[in-house]
């Protein structure tokens, strides 16, 4: 299993990597910083939540489409376009503020620009890892993405904190910044990143079947379609989960330092577990692997039901949220290496759309709950609905079937596109150079 210091030795990863983590560290300072400035500008709670949904709309809305783009244009240039294009959205936000003309209007539309462009951006760096990245280095590579994403969310808050103490227009400032530098960073992208040629079947000329083909291609093969099943019901039980605990935290009357340590610990969790990723997934089955992460947050919840304390929700997450990315990186792994090449955009894409399109509920569904239901009553209900969501993969054989890294990396070792063959090769001998 290659370790990560050999994977930084593949330049065109690395420079996909720093691009992208700069942007998205970036993006979490934003998306703490919309709502609280949203806020100030108003006083309503509403306009508050408006910002944030106004970008994950966008964003979720964007995905389908934006897998199609990926599987047929330049990869980097869709990139780059995304980078380029919210630098100054984000530049607009920071100037507006800064000449004291700030708008909700313009923060809401930035919002749901930004969102777009997110989700325009994710098939893109997914399609262009499975380019640069041989098959026994996605495990790795893709380990790396989740250690960034738990960085990024770990940093943003309080670097998004500290920002808005200078101004109200900073953070944003900031955000156009660290886009500017990613845009340059994808620069330094070497490898050819154009699309392959489309399949025999390819649907040039039907757009619905184009944009639902990812979906379709998912639905045929047994694993993934019971990850269309599993995915979003398990992300609607956890977030649902963690939000009944952090409302219950702030109902008790804890003090926000004490809350945000918490959430400290459970995004160091993260972290370390990204850091183990690889080690876990070489030495387990996927599918196994799937089930354990599955059922990982479960027997921990429990003691949220009766103990309410930071220190308790910090432990009920720390199992999850350190096995967790290495079930993300394992399952995309399998799904880059046995996905065809002129498919890996719209497969992700899909992927990523079905598995976010239960998250904006999971606080409606805490909330209502809490509102009918005493707080233990509801942390169990939400327990059952994650061990629910666990017994998805649990009894699928199609899941329980898929082995170690080790035998399906070299089964799909060399099924490149045949159109491609020759950039494939280029590719490959740019990879470790």
């Amino acid at each position: 299993m290659p370790s990560y210091r050999e994977l930084a030795r593949n330049h065109d990863f690395t420079a996909l990597w720093i691009g992208a983590t700069v942007a998205e560290l970036g993006t979490r300072v934003s998306l703490f910083a919309m709502p609280l400035v949203a806020y100030a500008m108003t006083g309503s709670a509403f306009w508050a939540a408006t910002a944030e949904a106004a970008h994950l709309v966008g964003m979720v809305g964007m995905l389908l489409p934006a897998g199609v783009i990926a599987d047929r244009r330049n990869r980097l240039r869709i990139m780059r376009l995304a980078h380029g294009s919210g630098a100054v959205l984000y530049a607009s936000l920071a100037l507006a503020g800064l000449l004291g003309s700030l708008t909700l209007p313009h923060l809401l539309l930035v919002a749901l620009l930004t969102g777009v462009l997110n989700g325009l951006f994710v098939p893109a760096e997914n399609s262009a890892i499975r380019s640069v990245v041989r098959a026994e280095d996605l495990p790795t590579a893709l380990s790396q993405q989740q250690a960034r994403q738990h960085i990024a969310g770990l940093l943003g808050g309080p670097l998004g904190g500290v920002l808005l103490g200078f101004s109200r227009w900073a953070p944003f400032a900031g955000n156009a910044i660290a886009y500017a530098a990613g845009w340059l960073l994808l620069a330094r992208v070497r490898a050819d990143l154009s699309a392959p040629a489309i399949d025999e079947q390819g649907s040039r000329g039907k757009p619905l079947a184009d944009l639902l083909a990812g979906l379709s291609y998912s639905w045929r093969q047994p694993f993934l379609r019971t990850l269309l099943f599993f995915s979003p019901a398990a992300n609607l039980a956890i977030n649902a989960l963690f939000f009944l605990a952090l409302l219950r935290l702030v109902e008790a009357g804890f003090p926000a330092w004490q809350i945000g340590l918490a959430e400290a610990a459970i995004g160091g969790c993260g972290i370390l577990g990204a850091i183990a990723a690889p080690w876990l997934i070489d030495r387990l089955p996927t599918g196994r692997l799937t089930i354990l992460v599955a059922w990982s947050f479960v027997p921990l919840s429990i003691p949220l039901a009766f103990w309410t304390h930071p220190a308790v929700m910090a432990l009920a997450a720390s199992v999850g949220l350190f096995l967790n990315p290495a079930g993300n990186a394992g399952i995309a792994a399998y799904r880059m290496a046995t996905t065809p090449q002129e498919l890996i955009g719209r497969v992700q894409a899909a992927a990523q759309f079905v598995a976010m399109l239960s998250i904006p509920l999971a606080p409606a569904l805490a909330g209502a709950l809490l509102a009918v239901t005493d707080g233990a009553t509801a942390v169990l209900v939400v327990t059952a609905m994650t061990a629910a969501a666990a017994l998805i993969p649990t009894l699928a054989r199609s899941v329980r079937s898929i082995p170690r890294p080790a035998s399906w990396q070299h089964h799909h070792a060399n099924e490149d596109n045949p159109h491609h063959t020759s950039d494939s090769e280029h590719k490959s001998g740019m990879l470790l150079g």
